[in-house]
């Protein structure tokens, strides 16, 4: 069952921003950006307190994801990535980033914080970062 409403173009947004984001990172870190995602949307915290939709999240500016200025990002969404999609909007969750409000790719190693969030782990290139559960607790 779905963790926040959506439709079926939301779905392939989703499914189009995983893959420009992650797909270097196999499908596990697909999820997880979809994961990070979905929890913008649920959060209603920090940086995301009026960001409602999916659209809104993936189109937040400042503070939104680089992949919707690329070229790659504005491919037609294909059948499997929207089955990801829907596996993160019916709440799956994937550690590290479980929790996560935040990722980047970084040169080298994870630093431990991120704009103040504390890093949860990272999943082959990408470092992931959560809030606290007091601080966003719609996330946990």
């Amino acid at each position: 069952m779905a963790v926040i409403q959506y439709t079926e173009a939301d779905v392939a947004l989703l499914a189009r921003l995983m893959r420009a984001e992650a797909e270097g990172d196999g499908r596990l870190g697909m999820l997880m950006v979809g994961n990070t995602g979905v929890n913008r949307v649920r959060s209603k915290c920090l940086d995301f307190t009026d960001i409602t939709t999916i659209r809104k999240m993936v189109y937040q500016s400042p503070g939104g994801f680089e992949a919707t200025q690329k070229g790659y990002f504005y491919q037609r969404a294909r059948e499997q990535d929207k089955r990801q999609a829907r596996k993160a909007i019916n709440g799956m969750k994937y550690d590290p980033a479980s929790n996560s409000l935040w990722f980047f790719r970084p040169e080298g190693s994870c630093p431990a914080q991120w704009f103040g969030q504390w890093n949860t782990g990272r999943y082959k290139s990408h470092c992931f970062f959560a809030p606290t559960a007091a601080e966003c607790p719609a996330v946990y």
